[in-house]
């Protein structure tokens, strides 16, 4: 059987399942996930390779959302680039969402990838509602496969999978066969970090606030990482650090904790929180949080 290889890039809404899918087909956390909508804020790259078989190069974007600052252009840039360069789309519809974004659904339904419908989080319907959804999906996509999953329990994504490598072109592998994602030791550490920020607080701070890592020193038995939190008031600040520094503490230790599993070597983090007034904005600090700018 020839070598397989593509890119199978993930789309959909802010909170429709998309890093929670990547995580469980590529078998390892890369992608963070919180209840909260817009906790992807980049492209992030998934490797699975089968030696001699295939090799699937899944890529989980931002949800699409309306652009309100640099930031925001910068990160629909990702989504924009995972349309154009797909080989298969996934494109994920969270069942419990009835809203729709009918200019971004047209333009991904009108794509020339390969196109599979991922009906997610199915187990939240009835058994009777189903069949009609599913029905409906084959009228709106009639060249697509619609194949109903749940990713948080696992539900039907065997069966994903086995479609998925049906799809891929034949060619060479992208990426050697230890390769697990594109991106640095020091993205996923800011990462880890981000999600704890946007598990720990309310309102306004998840939004406001990005992660930068300073220094990433492996010292064989240690990883010694240090980081700085940004965000825009100094108001955001104060409730980042909280009374006697107990919240960023906290903060610091469930992302710590993560780290030392994710890496399985003890970490030593140090953290540190930065006002930048309109980061958001500012796209020199953007270009360092490594976000892609442009048209």
């Amino acid at each position: 059987m020839s070598h397989k290889a593509g890119f199978v890039n993930i789309l959909g809404k802010p909170n429709a399942g998309k890093s929670t899918l990547m995580n469980r087909l590529v078998g390892e956390k890369l992608s963070i996930v919180t209840p909260k909508a817009q906790t992807t804020r980049h492209r992030i790259l998934g490797i699975v390779t089968e030696p001699d078989q295939y090799q699937i190069v899944f890529s989980d974007t931002p949800g699409y959302l309306e652009a309100k600052y640099g930031l925001h252009k910068a990160m629909m840039r990702f989504v924009e680039m995972a349309i154009e360069d797909a080989d298969v789309i996934l494109y994920m519809i969270d069942v419990t969402d009835p809203s729709d974004v009918e200019s971004y659904r047209t333009e991904i339904l009108q794509a020339e990838s390969k196109l599979i419908v991922v009906l997610n989080k199915v187990d939240q319907l009835t058994d009777e509602s189903l069949p009609a959804l599913i029905e409906s999906w084959k009228v709106l996509a009639p060249k697509s496969e619609v194949i109903p999953i749940s990713a948080e329990d696992g539900l039907n994504t065997s069966l994903l999978m086995e479609r998925i490598v049906a799809l891929l072109p034949e060619g060479e592998a992208y990426y050697g066969p230890d390769e697990l994602t594109d991106k640095t030791e020091r993205f996923l550490a800011a990462e880890i970090i981000r999600e704890k920020i946007f598990l720990n607080y309310k309102q306004e701070i998840p939004y406001a606030s990005e992660v930068g890592v300073d220094a990433f020193k492996d010292e064989g038995k240690l990883l010694r990482i240090e980081a700085t939190i940004y965000v825009e008031r100094a108001t955001q600040k104060g409730i980042l650090i909280g009374h006697q520094g107990k919240e960023l503490k906290k903060v610091g230790t469930a992302a710590r904790l993560d780290m030392e599993k994710f890496w399985d070597k003890k970490v030593y983090l140090g953290l540190f929180v930065k006002v930048k007034d309109n980061w958001r904005n500012d796209d020199r600090l953007l270009k360092y949080f490594g976000y892609k700018l442009g048209s």
